[in-house]
């Protein structure tokens, strides 16, 4: 089994880290329809109070309920902090979007026993793969 099938049949609630109430973003879009698939979705921006008619969190440490899966809209330069919080939460995956990547941080992501996906859209998989 691939790891993105893996990664889809394990996971029910997703956090969005950088999740935009902008209908316009990628990440809403991407997000809106996973919640039409039926997961959970839970929005991770400061900068957000509620998207998707979810309550959002300024981050991950903030979110209150088990994360399976985060999938990860921000710049590269950002992941390593997020997969430290990503480890900390227990969360069984990582998710980086098309364009998003970091070495380091995805081995330290694996170690630690998660599987990851990088550089790649989590929807376009989601229809090959469901």
């Amino acid at each position: 089994m691939s790891v993105e099938k893996e990664i889809f049949a394990m996971s029910k609630t997703i956090a969005v880290v950088g999740l935009s109430s902008n209908p316009a973003r990628a990440s809403h879009g991407v997000a809106a329809y996973f919640q039409q698939q039926g997961f959970r979705i839970i929005p991770v921006n400061p900068n957000e109070t509620e998207v998707l008619g979810e309550k959002s969190y300024p981050d991950l440490k903030s979110v209150p309920e088990k994360v399976d899966l985060v999938n990860v809209f921000r710049r590269s330069e950002h992941v390593p902090g997020i997969v430290d919080d990503a480890i900390a939460a227990g969360a069984g995956a990582l998710w980086l979007q098309q364009g998003v990547t970091h070495a380091e941080a995805e081995a330290r992501a694996r170690e630690a026993g998660m599987r990851v996906v990088s550089d790649a859209c989590m929807m376009v998989m989601h229809r090959v793969y469901r």
